[in-house]
């Protein structure tokens, strides 16, 4: 017979291996977009949102290698907010935050605001921007 304290434990060990992580989707971009070996950016498509002519998005930036100065601001993946004007080429970053580990796990480095709201570039042809 199941006591309710033996039920408790398996219950709490059935939730546990069952249960899964909340990750974004992220999707690497082709290798052709990619800028050099040493990073790997990815976009998650459950971010894309369009309004009329602009298209925002999340990507993620992850390093081979660890960037930035000395510790603590030391960091392997940034992850940014991008909004798109299609009928313009252009493109704006709205946020960017810089993650201690890898696919933006980890500590929280710096970032999380608005970066570049006002400021729109061209996307150039066969860019990164182009790509995302």
């Amino acid at each position: 017979m199941l006591t309710s304290r033996r039920f408790v434990w398996l219950l709490a060990i059935f939730l546990i291996l069952s249960s899964t992580p909340l990750y974004a989707e992220w999707v690497a971009l082709d290798a052709q977009y990619q800028l050099h070996l040493l990073q790997t950016v990815y976009v998650d498509a459950d971010t894309i949102l369009r309004d009329g002519n602009l298209v925002r998005l999340s990507a993620l930036i992850d390093w081979r290698a660890m960037q930035g100065g000395r510790s603590p601001t030391r960091f392997y993946s940034t992850q940014i907010t991008k909004q798109f004007h299609c009928i313009e080429k252009q493109v704006r970053t709205l946020a960017a935050t810089d993650f201690y580990g890898h696919m933006g796990t980890g500590e929280m480095i710096g970032g999380d605001g608005h970066t570049s709201e006002s400021h729109w570039v061209t996307i150039e042809p066969e860019s990164l921007n182009q790509a995302l």
